[in-house]
């Protein structure tokens, strides 16, 4: 008995004029509800500043806007993922690196 085959899909994508350029963040976000993921990219509005709380701890608070939000349903997110780390592999590559600069890496 033979396998079924599936169906070649062409995408046909057409990227409206006004979203050639892009949205620039400076950083993003990832959440998720029951039935969605949420991507919402950031972008800072000033450096960080310091804040004193009242136990007399300092933290760095950081003032950011959200440029753009994206939901995605989870059938796609986790091949999103895969997209993301294959081209962030292929990226090393190109670049001459092994890993992504310190400053990438979040802080413990």
């Amino acid at each position: 008995m033979d396998t079924p085959q599936p169906t070649p899909m062409h995408l046909n994508v057409t990227l409206p004029t006004d979203a050639e350029v892009g949205v620039f963040a400076d950083l993003a976000n990832v959440w998720h509800t029951p039935n969605t993921f949420v991507i919402d990219f950031l972008s800072v509005k000033q450096p960080a500043q310091s804040v004193q709380h009242d136990d007399g701890t300092t933290a760095a608070r950081i003032d950011a806007t959200i440029a753009t939000r994206v939901r995605i349903p989870p059938e796609q997110v986790f091949g999103l993922i895969r997209a993301l780390n294959e081209q962030g592999q292929r990226w090393l590559a190109e670049n001459g690196r092994s890993e992504p600069p310190e400053s990438w890496l979040p802080h413990p």
